[in-house]
């Protein structure tokens, strides 16, 4: 063996991988458990296939799951996997691109036949014609030991070799000395009906992890007792971006003492947020999985004129179809939260896969003049925060608020310090109380909201429809100097969005030098470069954004302290048009549009391209 072993260090990059049916996710998901139970810090990107369900070891059906884990400040899933666990010979091709050389790959070597080698289009063994040398490669027949361990149990060939990715994890939990414990009461709670089924995915898990033990892979490889994090007291839990947004509009709810209504059509990445919340009925949360995307925006719509916070959710394509409804929220001047769960496009483009693509139709996608405020999350447990500061606008300004997360955020894991919703100021809204009289139309001053006055409210009678309203009653209106003065409003009421924004500080860094400015998933890759690169001794700073509509008030003359500006995105440059647009700055641009969130190294080596070295430090050297 010429490679190296997985050398000694404080977090691990671990990837799962094999068919779409070899039950990879969960495979990851619990490993993700055990990382957390055993004090690890830690992110993670699930990668599924496109395809539902294609051809059993072709490419085409390879699923993958990544994590980083361990003792550092962890914030993505990590640019190049420590380890790679193959199940099929397709699961190893497709993933080793990604591996650094010298890396650590355990093969199912029961798989690498000659039917599957043609099934995923390889005219030779890669086991065998020399193109793993530069890989630490250990072979280990899991298929086989799998039906072995579950044979006392009475399961069938085809039913045993569905526990071998309970084996493979048992093995992967040895390597890494991860409890078991979350996992063997995950299968007992999980296949407790069925008393078969759950001795023998629990022989097979602890079967992997005894083959470890015991079966002298110490010549290949030993132990990695991975180090625990260094983590704040306080109780945790690991959460995905949709589990974040969903409690986020339950607590957005508690704050505002107003009833939630969800209703969404199934669409990948966002239907998530729709399994979370549909189990959360006595939180005050309904839910309603209409016919297509037009019906359930119509109806979040209904839900926000009858006095609900009334919330939608899609991806792109499903946004695009609701263009049309959220002018006439904006037009009606009712509270609707968009959620939009971007995926790579155009059109249906490829669903399973991350992309920050949907900027401009998020602050441009609409016909007409139609300004809504846009807010985006960073990581998957920003989404509560966001998610309820989406809401605080919509119920403040009274206007649709489009909040965007990612494939990335809405699938992946990390930890989450539980909040005391204590510490979360109260939601305030305009609702008229049983015996208020005046006009639906009377404004606040500051945030030029009107009134939210639901039916049955005799004092607050007034019309709602898409033609235009006059200024004053809501009559329907024709007017030419009171549209005018309508599209002024809807355009000042976003801008006072800004007066109650915080100013936009620095994530981390220094003035003058180099400003790496970014928003949405790319937060974890740019704070983790823009970090080595400080200890470098370069003067970049990181500043990012969750409010892209308005901008902060203070942005232009954060950025005009800086004497270059790289913008980082997961698309072609909308941030940049937008930033060129609002603040009138020369930008650098880093773009990427592969599906797959941006590696550190990426930015790291373009940081050291532009920022130059911190002047105090170039004086001594």
């Amino acid at each position: 063996m010429s490679a190296t072993p997985i050398p000694e260090k404080t977090s691990y990059v671990v990837r799962f991988a094999g068919d779409s049916g070899d039950g990879i996710q969960l495979q990851g998901q619990q490993f993700t458990i055990a990382s957390a139970e055993g004090g690890h810090d830690l992110a993670t990107l699930p990668d599924f296939p496109a395809e539902i369900r294609a051809p059993a070891g072709t490419r085409y059906g390879v699923s993958a799951f990544q994590i980083q884990f361990g003792g550092d400040d962890i914030t993505t899933p990590g640019d190049e996997p420590d380890v790679l666990i193959a199940l099929n010979p397709a699961a190893l091709v497709v993933n080793l691109p990604r591996l650094r050389s010298g890396a650590t790959i355990f093969v199912d070597s029961d798989a690498f036949n000659a039917q599957r080698l043609k099934r995923a289009d390889l005219s030779s063994n890669p086991l065998e014609d020399g193109s793993l040398d530069d890989y630490n490669v250990i072979k280990v027949a899991i298929s086989s030991l799998t039906q072995e361990t579950v044979k006392p149990f009475g399961m069938g060939s085809k039913d045993s070799l569905r526990c071998k990715n309970l084996w493979a994890l048992g093995l992967m939990m040895w390597l890494f000395d991860q409890p078991r414990e979350a996992t063997q009461k995950w299968i007992s709670a999980k296949f407790g009906g069925d008393a078969q089924v759950r001795d023998a995915n629990l022989a097979a898990l602890n079967a992997g992890h005894a083959y470890g033990e015991t079966v002298e892979l110490h010549h290949q490889i030993h132990p990695h007792p991975t180090p625990e994090a260094d983590l704040e007291s306080r109780e945790y839990r690991t959460l995905t971006g949709a589990e974040a947004l969903a409690l986020g509009l339950v607590a957005a709810g508690e704050l505002a003492d107003t009833a939630l209504m969800f209703c969404s059509y199934p669409i990948t990445p966002a239907s998530s947020i729709l399994h979370t919340l549909t189990g959360l009925e006595d939180a005050g949360v309904a839910t309603f999985q209409a016919e297509d995307e037009i019906a359930a925006v119509c109806a979040a719509i209904g839900a926000s004129y009858a006095g609900k916070i009334g919330v939608t959710s899609s991806s792109g394509p499903g946004i695009a179809l609701k263009t049309e409804a959220i002018g006439l929220a904006v037009a009606t001047e009712l509270p609707l939260i968009i959620v939009n769960s971007q995926r790579a496009g155009p059109s249906t483009g490829m669903p399973t896969k991350t992309e920050q693509s949907d900027l401009y139709q998020a602050v441009y996608g609409r016909n007409g003049d139609t300004p809504i405020p846009v807010l985006a999350a960073r990581s998957p447990a920003d989404c509560f925060d966001t998610t309820i500061e989406a809401v605080r606008i919509a119920l403040r300004h009274m206007t649709p608020v489009m909040l965007l997360t990612d494939g990335y955020i809405a699938n992946a894991s990390e930890l989450w310090p539980i909040p005391d919703l204590d510490d979360y100021d109260p939601i305030a809204h305009w609702k008229p109380d049983a015996d208020a009289s005046g006009n639906v139309f009377d404004r606040d001053a500051e945030t030029l909201a009107r009134r939210w006055a639901v039916p049955g409210h005799p004092s607050f009678v007034h019309r709602v429809g898409g033609i235009e309203k006059d200024i004053d009653s809501g009559n329907i209106s024709y007017d030419a100097d009171n549209h005018q003065a309508m599209t002024d409003l809807r355009r000042d009421k976003v801008k006072t969005v800004a007066d109650y924004l915080p100013d936009q500080e620095l994530e981390a860094g220094v003035y003058g030098g180099l400003a790496v400015v970014a928003w949405g998933s790319t937060w974890g890759s740019v704070y983790q470069a823009v970090q080595a690169c400080l200890n470098e001794g370069l003067a970049v700073a990181h500043i990012h954004l969750r409010h892209i509509n308005p901008l902060p008030a203070n942005l232009a003359a954060l950025l005009a302290q800086f004497d270059s500006i790289l913008v980082p995105e997961l698309n072609d440059g909308q941030l940049v048009t937008l930033l060129r647009d609002r603040v009138r700055l020369d930008l650098e641009q880093l773009n990427q549009v592969n599906g797959q969130p941006l590696h550190v190294a990426t930015l790291e080596e373009r940081i050291r391209h532009l920022a130059p070295r911190r002047i105090q430090e170039a004086s001594n050297e």
